[in-house]
This record gives structure tokens, C-alpha cells and sequence, in this order.
């Protein structure tokens, strides 16, 4: 089924979609780092985090988005790794 709708919308409209993906996931990594108990280490772990989304929320191309992602997962996946140890 081919779609009416200019592809150029459509390219836009997925790259909006993966706009929102990296959103959300800067948001999960906030409330993760909300979870540190030292003061100094969350801010730092937030400016780290700020940085970086800063730094690359100016990509464009579909392919470097999803490797932003997929990296953006798996640090948040070592910061919770990391907080459920320090709790343990």
C-alpha cells in the first residue's frame, strides 16, 4: 500500500517520531540520575547529560539518530546498573 502523502512529510514525520524517542529518553535518564543520593555525582551525571543531548540534538539523518538511541539506551542502562548497586 503506497501511502498519498508526499514522502518528503512522511521523512519528516518519522524523523519528528525519533525527535520524541530521544526526548523521552533524555527524560528517562533524568529521573534515573534523579535517584543519587550525592548531590555533587547527580549534578555532575546531569551535565553530562544535558551536554550530550545538547551535542547532538542537531543530527538530522535517520541513521545517526537511531545510534544516538541505541547508545543513549545503554548508558541508561549502565546508570541504573550502577545506582542498583550502589543501593545493594
Amino acid at each position: 500500500y503506497l501511502s498519498s502523502e508526499d514522502p518528503k512529510i512522511l521523512f519528516k514525520n518519522f524523523i519528528d517520531h525519533l525527535r520524541r524517542a530521544q526526548v523521552l529518553l533524555y527524560a528517562r535518564i533524568l529521573q534515573a540520575i534523579r535517584q543519587v543520593s550525592n548531590d555533587s555525582d547527580g549534578k555532575y551525571l546531569k551535565d553530562w547529560a544535558r551536554e550530550e543531548f545538547k551535542m547532538k540534538n542537531s543530527a538530522t539523518e535517520e541513521h545517526t539518530i537511531r545510534m544516538m538511541i541505541t547508545q543513549g539506551n545503554m548508558q541508561l542502562k549502565e546508570v541504573e546498573k550502577t545506582l542498583a548497586l550502589a543501593k545493594s
